[in-house]
């Protein structure tokens, strides 16, 4: 089976940092796209930032640019979320996302909270 966990969200003050993990099983990880997702309530669920499967090109939301890095390890089948100078308005649930394969599977995480706030 296919799973996507996500850890490392939690509470943090404003220009503070935090790590998300999402570690994958059940599929071929290293064929598979990765990004972050996140979503507030009664807000449409937003990309964050990509990576390819070969870790050769990364793509973020202007909003997280400079502030963000996505990084992936295949031998470990993990994809990490560094995130720094965090602000109130990244406050959200961020979801990892799997997307690749011959028929373009699609899996998503069960999500961790990440709240910014003094």
């Amino acid at each position: 089976q296919v799973q996507l966990v996500e850890s490392g969200g939690g509470l943090v003050q404003p220009g503070g940092s935090l790590r998300l993990s999402c570690a994958a099983s059940g599929f071929n990880f290293n064929t598979y796209s990765m990004s972050w997702y996140r979503q507030v309530p009664g807000k449409e669920r937003e990309l964050v930032a990509g990576i390819n499967s070969a870790a050769g090109s990364t793509n973020y939301a202007d909003s997280v640019k400079g502030r963000f890095t996505i990084s992936r390890d295949n031998a470990k089948n993990t994809v990490l979320l560094q995130m720094n100078s965090l602000k109130p308005e990244d406050t959200a649930v961020y979801y990892c996302r799997a997307y690749g394969g011959m028929r373009a599977y699609l899996y998503w995480g069960q999500g961790t909270q990440v709240t910014v706030s003094s």
